[in-house]
């Protein structure tokens, strides 16, 4: 008896764990305000997705591109819903490069379920603000999701300039060792240029993606976001517009640094020449007395006032070589 007793309390068990799978989602939390909820899923994986396909009737392609790494950015448009994918550059100190992180969105009237790294931490700090705090759900989810969206991404552009400062501050430095006669640029030139690089890739697509997703989120918003988006474009275009410039300047100091890369070799090459240009003659004349001494007359009989003449010819030789070097401007 009791063993029957047992197994049907660990078969009712099971049923309640079938029925709530949310608790077996280590990496799925929720919050909720009115009728709407933030389920907020950090490092996506296959069973994530499978909960979120018994929960919600969401295209079985875009809970793909959930988990899937390389996606473009994109909105796709549903009757009940939009998906969303976004990228963000994140700064990585090893490589003193950005690589790309992408997440992704479905807003719906009464949902807004992100899924995305655990490197945006603007996202980690939002929820766990609105766990805490009554004031900041009624704040952020009485708008309905297509505000809480805007407010995910403002705050995510505004976590951007810091990004900005820190690549206009290395501009700076690297300015200072382009111009420099004892350093190398190159290397550094080429980090931050392939750093820059990967912030166009990310922040020129979001632009464009930012002027769809404001048509297509009215339908989900108790509220005009126009002049919210506004503002949101306004930052967007600058960040935009500084890469730009950036990429510019970038350029400039590439040739810069090419052109006093090559400079630098050149006079080290011209040092070389002149200096064999001084030796050479040297070396010819005498050599050339030497054997005769050795091999025709013998060093005994040798006449010294015969190697002060040559000595004095060499010496006319590489005054003549210097003045026509001086002339020429090549010393």
């Amino acid at each position: 008896m009791v063993e029957y007793v047992a197994k049907q309390l660990g078969e009712y068990e099971m049923v309640l764990s079938n029925k709530h799978p949310e608790k077996e989602q280590s990496n799925l939390k929720t919050v909720t305000w009115g009728d709407l909820t933030w389920v907020d899923i950090v490092e996506p994986t296959k069973d994530a997705t499978e909960y979120l396909a018994e929960h919600y009737n969401f295209n079985p392609l875009d809970l793909e591109d959930c988990i899937s790494l390389r996606q473009l950015s994109k909105v796709e448009e549903y009757p009940e819903y939009l998906f969303v994918i976004f990228h963000l550059p994140v700064y990585e100190k090893a490589t003193r490069k950005s690589t790309r992180k992408q997440w992704s969105a479905f807003v719906g009237d009464k949902f807004l379920i992100t899924l995305r790294p655990g490197e945006l931490r603007i996202l980690d700090e939002l929820f766990r603000e609105c766990e805490l705090s009554e004031e900041a759900r009624k704040e952020h989810l009485s708008h309905g999701s297509a505000y809480l969206l805007y407010h995910i991404l403002d705050l995510a552009l505004d976590a951007y300039f810091p990004v900005l400062d820190k690549i206009m501050s290395l501009m700076n430095d690297i300015e200072d060792i382009v111009f420099s006669e004892e350093a190398e640029a190159a290397e550094e030139l080429s980090i931050l240029r392939q750093d820059i690089i990967t912030q166009r890739q990310v922040m020129f697509p979001t632009r464009t993606l930012l002027v769809e997703l404001e048509k297509k989120l009215k339908r989900f918003s108790k509220m005009d976001l126009t002049a919210y988006f506004s503002d949101l474009m306004d930052h967007m275009n600058k960040i935009c517009e500084t890469l730009d410039e950036s990429t510019e300047v970038i350029e400039v100091f590439k040739d810069a640094d090419y052109l006093l890369s090559s400079y630098r070799a050149n006079r080290g090459i011209r040092v070389l020449a002149i200096m064999l240009a001084v030796v050479l003659p040297l070396l010819v004349v005498f050599g050339l007395y030497g054997m005769y001494l050795i091999l025709d007359r013998g060093i005994d009989k040798g006449s010294p006032q015969t190697f002060f003449l040559l000595l004095a010819i060499v010496l006319i030789i590489i005054g003549t070589m210097l003045y026509f070097f001086h002339r020429r401007h090549l010393v």
